[in-house]
């Protein structure tokens, strides 16, 4: 299972470039990897009716007891091939749906594959925890897929209300399994539900986990997301809101119900609020007039009737629930299918403007009158057999349980709706209208699309005529929990019975209706929309919204002084606060050390206080420069190389973006604050460093124990294979930390990017190519200069040239020429050494970026583009990618992650060549910080210096035009 899932993850990550090489295709790929993969669970099925369920577990946080646990029993092994089934299906449809043109068709292939392996992860999964990551993997996946079409305002709103209403029940689904995991002693869903936790907290936790369920199957009042998320792709709405994602909440339902159906309420809450959502999605089905929406508020309605037939909480109901789940997916992703189709077709999905289809287009007036028959539950499809052992088993357990026989009324009422809108489907979609003209197949679909379709339809009559077998197949899903009830089998023909009665019944009323509706143009008159629940959640947002600017108007001024000064305040107040109350004052202070932190201390002191009395802002930034490097030197004193080195490379950099900032800024200070603004600016900086102050006394008197770091050394080389223990710590140790301090530099660098282009994040100006740079270089320099001459001067650098005459430094072209690859040489060398000397991937990745300064600062931007011609935002993911997989990559071996292994290579009379797997993990982070500094280079750099440019180009013109 873990494997299937590896190879379904891999191919969603190629699936993009694939896409791009052969176009279309790749959906046919893709569905014959899960079709393959559709055959390899039913022989792991087999294996499991005839052996028991498939576990297989993997270690994911040893010290937190989780681990990757995935079980295959029936009632997973019936999804997952639900799920895969259906999947290749669809895929193999999308490879004739969509245009060889259509946009973002790359994203597309690869979401769904996303989609697909979030999905199957769902129901494979027996951990809890496990569940939820991919729960959650499939709404961001459906977010993505509903919103493909980002062109449109409806898409993209539609998308967004679904993540909203699916990511809110699951949150608190979550809280839900937190607590069932604690209250049981164990995460796996398989020991929960043997063992139940009760009390107060288990019926908290089990209503919570409702919450979720039910809003991520559209129930009621949760209902309104999927009828809106129509406007995504038609395959779409077929494969998660027709046979997979609104499935995932019937899943978790069946899961826990026969472990959890006895708890005051369960019942009676899943009963009424499916029966709500069944009759209410059949009356606004009625309503529609497009077709997709028609089959969309169907959808909603048998949601309705499975929760309700679940929620009875017997195994002879469950089982009826597992045969209509079935026959929903079967018959309901055809029809989505169809309309898809319709629509390619005709241009239209309005059944009003729709007539005499059925002449045109035969083959799909077939496939879809089999679907919807079975939808309806005619004889002799899968559809009728199912919707008849439904009523067939809550008449049974309504005997016991009177709460069964309102589910049997409610389902009865419902499905006489379902009759009346399928068949008003059937009529606007191919009927032939009196007064309305003969629609026009613009598009004739060939063969190979109507292939999806067919193959649904198809199931649903051959199960229909051979019910016994899905009779043998569902059975098992319910038999650990049917000792001592008779559940009657799967079969086409009963006998004359009550469920028979009420199966014709509900037939011949629903054909009624549906043929009085379609004798009139007037629909259903609906409620009033001010009462439903999309009206709620607009309303709701819209509040959100307002209070939302109202805050933002208070809080965000646009001051920084006033953003500094909250936090700051309040950071004085709740440190300050917490360290009088609590602070244990230490019994002996030793305020020196070592006699040269004295004179460090003084200048760095000094250094600060002139910053305040700075009035350009260069003498500002150089001032407050001198504080972290003076930190820098206390550090170097103190045995920590490693420190200093970094520090000052910080520093420098951080000096170097400053001063890129500040060039578009006055360059004196010119607005004094007034003095009582100045006494409390004066008040709050004293306030924040008597606060840390008593903090790091506190924390250096507090330390009684001996220090853990004192086994550092020994960790690092026997855990590590290396002295420098810093290094180790970060790329090993502590790997984990770095891994997320990496995000955060990416995150950054995006948000940085993102302030200051004005168009879009990706630096799209035309680069000088290093081999065009050469050459105009060599060129230039076996010209004979003239010394006189500042236009002819010889260029040292790539794209000097580029270079206004009257801006250019000769000798800061011959030292950054002399220097950059030296630098480029010692960046190398501290990436390799550092693992037993002092320097490592952070520090490799600043210097390395110190050298593209000085490249900056000699040349200018065309300068950078020719040293660099490579997008700072890929040099970024690559570093970031190196590093998760060399975590990753362990996983695989059976090791830990991160885990590290080495070799040490004997060069004779050279030595040794110590090799180990974590300097690839340090090759991440060089290129990460090197990527952050291009990146920062390239948006406060070279941006800036376009803009400066084309704000004087403005400037010059408007001052021609005027004289």
């Amino acid at each position: 299972m873990m494997s299937i899932l590896l190879i379904l993850a891999a191919v969603s990550t190629i699936t993009h470039p694939l896409a791009r090489v052969i176009g279309r295709s790749v959906f046919v790929v893709a569905a014959a990897l899960l079709a393959a993969i559709t055959g390899v669970l039913a022989l792991m099925t087999a294996r499991v009716s005839a052996g028991g369920p498939i576990v297989e577990a993997f270690a994911w946080v040893p010290e937190l007891d989780l681990t990757l646990t995935f079980r295959l029993d029936e009632v997973s092994a019936l999804f997952a091939l639900l799920v895969t089934g259906a999947g290749a299906l669809v895929l193999l449809y999308c490879a004739r749906y969509f245009d060889v043109r259509e946009p973002g068709l790359e994203r597309f292939a690869a979401v769904f594959m996303g989609f697909a392996t979030s999905m199957l992860g769902l129901v494979l999964a027996d951990d809890v925890y496990l569940l939820f990551v991919f729960w959650e993997g499939t709404t961001i996946f459906s977010f993505l897929l509903i919103g493909h079409l980002t062109r449109l305002r409806t898409s993209t709103a539609a998308a967004l209300q679904a993540l909203i209403v699916t990511t809110l029940g699951g949150l608190a689904m979550l809280v839900g399994l937190v607590l069932l995991a604690h209250q049981s002693g164990s995460s796996l869903l398989s020991e929960i539900v043997a063992e139940p936790p009760e009390g107060a907290v288990g019926v908290t936790a089990v209503f919570l986990i409702l919450a979720g369920a039910l809003s991520k199957s559209a129930i009621f009042p949760f209902h309104f997301w999927l009828p809106g998320a129509m406007a995504a792709p038609t395959p779409v709405s077929a494969y998660l809101h027709a046979a997979a994602m609104v499935k995932a909440g019937i899943y978790l339902i069946a899961r826990i119900t026969p472990a959890f159906g006895d708890v005051v309420g369960y019942r009676e809450t899943l009963v009424v609020l499916g029966a709500a959502t069944m009759i209410n999605g059949g009356i606004r089905a009625l309503r529609q007039f497009d077709l997709k929406l028609v089959v969309a508020h169907g959808t909603v309605s048998q949601l309705g009737l499975l929760v309700m037939v679940f929620g009875v909480g017997d195994p002879r109901a469950s089982f009826a629930g597992f045969a209509l789940l079935f026959a929903h997916a079967l018959a309901k992703a055809p029809l989505f299918l169809s309309v898809g189709i319709i629509d390619h077709s005709t241009g239209t999905r309005d059944l009003r403007k729709l007539s005499g289809l059925g002449r045109r287009m035969p083959v799909l007036m077939t496939i879809t009158v089999l679907a919807s028959a079975s939808m309806a539950g005619f004889p002799p499809f899968f559809g009728f057999i199912a919707k008849e052992s439904a009523f067939t088993e809550l008449l049974e357990v309504g005997h016991e349980r009177p709460l069964a026989l309102a589910a049997f009324a409610v389902a009865v009422a419902g499905s006489v709706l379902t009759v009346a809108y399928m068949g008003r489907f059937l009529w606007g979609a191919f009927a032939a209208k009196p007064g309305v003209e003969t629609c026009r197949v613009a598009h004739a679909p060939g063969w190979s699309i109507l292939i999806a379709p067919g193959a649904f339809a198809l199931a649903t009559l051959v199960l229909g005529l051979f019910a016994p077998v899905a009779d043998r197949v569902l059975l098992p899903l319910v038999s650990d929990e049917a000792a001592g009830v008779k559940i009657e089998h799967l079969a086409l023909w009963h006998g004359i019975t009550p469920a028979l009665f009420a199966s014709v019944g509900v037939l011949l009323s629903g054909s009624l209706l549906a043929w009085l509706l379609s004798r009139t143009t007037r629909r259903v008159s609906p409620p009033a929309e001010r009462w439903s629940a999309s009206h709620a959640y607009w309303v709701s947002t819209h509040f959100v919204d307002s209070v939302a600017i109202k805050l933002t108007s208070i809080t965000q001024r646009g001051s920084l002084p006033f953003y500094l000064a909250v936090i700051l305040i309040v950071l004085v107040a709740a440190l300050g606060g917490t360290i009088l109350v609590t602070g244990e004052w230490p019994s002996e202070y030793a305020l020196v050390t070592s006699p040269v932190q004295v004179p460090i201390a003084i200048v760095m002191v000094i250094a600060a206080l002139f910053s305040l009395r700075a009035r350009t802002r260069f003498q500002s930034v150089v001032l407050v420069g001198l504080t972290g490097y003076g930190m820098a030197a206390i550090f170097a004193m103190h045995g920590a190389p490693d420190l200093a080195l970094t520090q000052a490379l910080v520093e420098t950099v951080t000096l170097i973006a400053f001063v890129l900032v500040i060039r578009r800024l006055p360059q004196r200070i010119g607005h004094r604050a007034s003095r009582p603004k100045r006494w409390l600016r004066a008040g709050i900086g004293l306030g924040v460093g008597l606060v840390f102050g008593m903090l790091a006394v506190i924390a250096l008197g507090s330390r009684i124990a001996e220090p853990i770091s004192l086994q550092l050394p020994e960790l690092a080389y026997a855990g590590g294979h290396g002295s420098n223990v810093v290094n180790v710590m970060l790329v090993d140790i502590r790997g984990w930390d770095t891994m997320g301090e990496l995000s955060v530099i990416l995150a950054a660098a995006t948000g940085v990017a993102s302030l200051v282009f004005l168009s879009t994040r990706v630096d799209n100006r035309p680069k000088l190519s290093r081999r065009d740079a050469r050459r105009a270089a060599r060129e230039h320099l076996q010209r004979v200069a003239d010394p006189n001459d500042p236009a002819r001067r010889m260029t040292w650098l790539l794209a000097g040239r580029h270079l206004d005459p009257a801006r250019r430094s000769i000798l800061l072209e011959v030292v950054v020429r002399l220097i950059f690859h030296g630098l480029i040489i010692l960046s190398i060398y501290l990436l390799l050494t550092g693992h037993n000397t002092p320097g490592g991937g952070f520090a490799g990745g600043l210097v390395a970026g110190l050298a593209l300064v000085a490249r900056y600062l000699a040349g200018g931007r065309h300068e950078l583009g020719a040293t660099v011609p490579l997008d700072a935002g890929r040099i970024l993911g690559i570093g970031l990618a190196l590093s998760v997989s060399m975590a990753f990559i362990p996983m695989l071996f059976g090791q830990a992650a991160l885990a590290s292994a080495w070799v040490d290579l004997d060069l004779g009379i050279f030595g040794s060549l110590p090799l180990v797997t974590s300097t690839l993990f340090d090759v991440g982070v060089y290129l990460v910080v090197f990527g952050l500094i291009l990146d920062v280079l390239r948006s406060l750099g070279a941006e800036i210096d376009e803009h400066e440019e084309a704000d004087i180009a403005s400037f010059e013109e408007e001052g021609v035009s005027s004289r």
